[in-house]
Formats: C-alpha cells, structure tokens, sequence
C-alpha cells in the first residue's frame, strides 16, 4: 500500500477548511484548488480575474516547490471558473506559468467558489 503525506508551504495559503495543500501519493502530488488567496493577508487579490489567475498560480507553484516540483511538472488541471467569458484572460495568464507540452485540463463554470473568488485551480503533478 502507498504511503500518502501531507505537503503545506508556508508561501501558500493555510488551508480554510479540513483539508491538505497537497497529498503526495507514490510519485503523484494531488493539490488542492487555490484560489486567489494572498497568504500574508489570507485576503481575495483585487484586480478581476487577471490578477486572481496569477495569484492563483503563485499560490500552485508555491506548493509545487515544497513537494519538490515545479508547475512545470502538473500533469492535469482542473479549472473552476464563475464566468467562461473570461476562458481567454485565464489562458493568456497560463501561458506565462506553463511550457509546452502543456497539462491535460479541464475548465468547468460554476455558481460560486470560496471567498467569491473569481478562478480557482488545483493540479495533480508527477515528481521524482
């Protein structure tokens, strides 16, 4: 049977809820979706979507570094936006964290996320 262990980074936000940053399973992290949270403030980022996907972004590489990996090393996203009409600002923010090949992805519109945040994206990445 794998082992799991819980990753957290402290330049990500603290979890708001019953859960881990991320689980490293085996050779797999699964993270769990970040939204836009500054993690001095613990405060939604200002700025619209733009600004939220970066935030979000740092937040999933922070914890990527802690496991030993870089966004670079995600293998699937799953995208959680409230407005699909933004779909373009969100890949246009992408494209300055990720190389090709890009991972798989899935972007799904919701009613609402956490806080009232705009985007929010969790990752499964492969390590070591």
């Amino acid at each position: 049977m794998t082992q799991k262990e819980a990753i957290t980074s402290p330049r990500a936000p603290t979890a708001i809820g019953p859960y881990s940053q991320a689980i490293r399973s085996g050779n797999l992290v699964f993270m769990s979706g970040q939204i836009p949270l500054d993690p001095a403030t613990m405060e939604i980022v200002q700025g619209g979507v733009e600004a939220q996907a970066h935030q979000v972004l740092k937040n999933l590489a922070a914890v990527a570094s802690e496991a030993g990996g870089s966004l670079d090393d995600c293998v699937k996203l799953t995208i959680y936006m409230i407005d699909l009409a933004e779909f373009g600002v969100v890949n246009a923010t992408m494209e300055q964290y990720f190389q090709k090949p890009y991972p798989a992805r899935a972007t799904i519109q919701v009613s609402a996320l956490p806080r009232g945040a705009l985007v929010e994206i969790e990752a499964i990445m492969q390590v070591g």
